[in-house]
């Protein structure tokens, strides 16, 4: 009887650990905590969010390891007759597309991995989808995204991102198709003159 008297507090431990355990299980971390990672408010571009944190806090994301074509801002940029305009913005565009279909796919849900701050105030990151998918991998396999070596020194994935690029100008997907499509940082210099 003493025996079964000591083993009955272990017993009833056991239960609740495995009711606790069931109970996670059937309906997820995500509902008893709350979502992990960020809520996306707004996809700015092809290379860019704006997310808000557990707390409220709204963050601008740029992506590390690489560069998307640009958006047009202007109406001005919007009716450009310009070969070198209506390439980018193409692209631009689809970037954004793109990259507005894999977050709202997540759930308006990413996980970062901040990396530094760039000259602007925004967040550096690695962004994955909550089912761990590199953003910026899929992005510059579809050719929707370029790696850009200065931004490399803040990639820790950058192995992938390469990979992807390679994949992508081989197979000529996206911008690689296009021959008169210029890289952004070479578009960004040509607008500044």
């Amino acid at each position: 009887m003493d025996k079964l008297a000591k083993n009955k507090p272990v017993k009833q431990i056991a239960i609740w650990l495995c009711a606790s355990f069931l109970l996670l299980g059937m309906f997820g971390c995500d509902r008893i905590f709350g979502p992990s990672g960020y809520s996306v408010r707004r996809v700015s571009d092809g290379d860019t969010l704006a997310v808000t944190d557990r707390n409220g806090e709204k963050i601008s994301v740029r992506f590390a390891c690489v560069d998307a074509p640009e958006i047009p801002h202007t109406n001005k940029e919007k009716k450009s007759r310009r070969v070198a305009d209506r390439s980018q913005f193409k692209w631009g565009k689809k970037a954004q597309q793109r990259l507005q279909e894999l977050v709202s796919g997540a759930g308006d849900r990413v996980k970062l991995d901040i990396t530094d701050k760039d000259r602007y105030g925004r967040s550096v990151a690695e962004v994955r989808l909550p089912d761990g998918t590199f953003v910026q991998e899929v992005l510059v396999r579809e050719g929707l995204a370029l790696v850009y070596s200065p931004y490399l020194k803040n990639c820790p994935s950058k192995i992938f991102v390469q990979q992807a690029q390679g994949e992508a100008k081989v197979n000529r997907r996206g911008v690689w198709s296009d021959k008169k499509f210029i890289e952004p940082w070479e578009y960004r210099k040509q607008k500044k003159k």
